[in-house]
């Protein structure tokens, strides 16, 4: 294990974060500590936030786990289209609740406050719209939207209804990146020209290859309804289990992954608007299964400050989670956020300081006479005097930052939901912000993917349009 004061970006890199918060316990590392729970009165009894959801395959059965770390709310019911996912939801919160397939059921109930929309892409803007019209505040997963139009639409019913709502991509309520804003915010980075963002997975898992139950046919689920608005065809489990792989219900690996690095960029910079230009490539290189999207996407996104490059890769997890800010000044890179962390493997940050870049040239005056080159030199000594003994700035020193054991970003994006849904203030990752993120992480990025061309956004019509 090298000082962690000469350690490069590349080991770093080959380090997982839990692992790398162990090995530098104790050699400048500060764990990190705050968060929305802690330090907060616990709600009194009557003070309870009854909510209800809609969709309980893996991420609402996620959610659910979360919740019950979280003070103050409890779920009343829930609603799904696979029969078998009632049994579910009812395990994960160790309780009877109402169960349904009918969502309807959820959002006509007066003593529900809120709802969990966890259903497929193709879902959110009907079930959204209709939760604010039914009067309730929605935590929806990310993506907020299935395509462009669906965004607006949702701001629409969320504003004219004075709902609250806030978008699921985790990050932004991080105690990690609550960090690596302050970093950020201080100047200490100086001129950030580029920011580098990785989430590469290497299993059938991580490529949505996901196993179809047993008993997952057309009469444990109401196949019909499931569709929606999409084509209609004949069941296929495959497509249920492995919706994000078709255009009908998903968006791919931006739609999965994307719209989480784009959040924590978006966060950690203050940005709250979509990109200006973005490039994809990519392409479908080892499941050739009939998927619509790629498994390897890359994105070079223009923002008027900054260039953001970011990679998803379904077949190597060398580089697996990865973050990088490039300043004049500085570095910060954080690894392992996500689900690993909320699995309390653990994630890090480390900020590292540029050295001084205004040094005096040695190189190009190898061609000077030596006259020439001894007047410069003393000239520029005289002009950068040395520092008092005892004052030199160790240039290649690291702050090095990591979460508590255990800790999880979702219980505390789930925690600043209800919170916001109390104080009726707008929520981390509000109507606006998750727009924003899923116009540029996941519809610009596809929109330039499949059109082979560089995406452009129009403010003024709230369109993409090719360059």
């Amino acid at each position: 294990m090298k000082n962690p004061v000469s350690m490069s970006r590349r080991d770093f890199v080959r380090l997982g974060a839990g692992s790398m918060a162990a090995s530098l316990t104790g050699k400048n590392v500060t764990i990190l500590e705050s968060s929305v729970l802690r330090g907060s009165p616990r709600p009194a009894p009557s003070d309870t936030v009854r909510f209800g959801i809609i969709g309980t395959g893996t991420q609402g059965c996620n959610l659910l786990r979360a919740s019950r770390a979280v003070p103050g709310i409890e779920c009343v019911a829930a609603a799904d289209l696979y029969d078998t996912r009632h049994e579910s939801a009812k395990e994960v919160l160790n309780k009877n609740i109402d169960t349904t397939r009918e969502y309807r059921r959820v959002l006509d109930r007066k003593d529900i406050d809120t709802v969990i929309v966890a259903a497929p892409d193709h879902w959110h803007r009907r079930l959204v719209v209709e939760a604010a019209q039914a009067g309730k505040d929605i935590y929806c997963e990310k993506p907020m939207s299935h395509t462009v139009e669906d965004g607006f639409a949702m701001i629409d019913a969320i504003q004219k209804n004075k709902r609250i709502l806030q978008i699921g991509s985790q990050r932004v309520s991080s105690i990690l990146y609550a960090k690596a804003k302050e970093i950020w915010d201080s100047g200490r980075l100086g001129e950030v020209d580029t920011i580098e963002a990785v989430w590469d997975r290497n299993s059938d898992s991580g490529a949505w290859v996901n196993p179809i139950p047993p008993d997952a046919n057309e009469h444990t689920i109401d196949w019909n309804t499931w569709l929606g608005d999409a084509p209609k065809r004949s069941f296929d489990g495959r497509r249920f289990v492995s919706w994000r792989c078709y255009k009908d219900y998903g968006a791919g690996l931006p739609g999965d992954l994307f719209v989480h690095l784009i959040s924590g960029i978006h966060y950690i910079t203050s940005t709250n608007a979509p990109a200006m230009r973005a490039f994809s490539t990519g392409g479908i290189y080892h499941y050739k299964d009939g998927r619509e999207f790629g498994d390897l996407q890359w994105t070079i996104y223009d923002y008027p400050k900054f260039q953001v490059v970011v990679r998803c890769n379904q077949n190597n997890k060398y580089e697996d989670q990865f973050f990088a800010f490039y300043g004049k000044k500085g570095t910060m890179l954080i690894r392992g956020e996500g689900a690993p962390a909320a699995l309390g493997a653990g994630a890090s940050l480390v900020f590292h300081a540029e050295p001084e870049f205004h040094t005096r040239e040695n190189y190009s005056i190898g061609s000077w006479p030596e006259k020439q080159r001894q007047e410069y030199i003393a000239e520029w000594n005289r002009e950068h005097p040395r520092p008092a003994p005892g004052s030199d700035k160790v240039e290649s020193e690291q702050e090095i930052y990591t979460v508590p054991d255990g800790y999880s970003d979702l219980v505390d994006h789930l925690a600043n939901f209800f919170q916001a849904v109390r104080t009726r203030k707008p929520a981390a990752e509000n109507e606006a912000f998750g727009n924003n993120a899923a116009l540029s992480g996941c519809h610009m990025s596809n929109y330039s993917y499949f059109n082979k061309t560089v995406a452009l956004w129009d403010s003024a019509s709230n369109t993409i349009k090719t360059a």
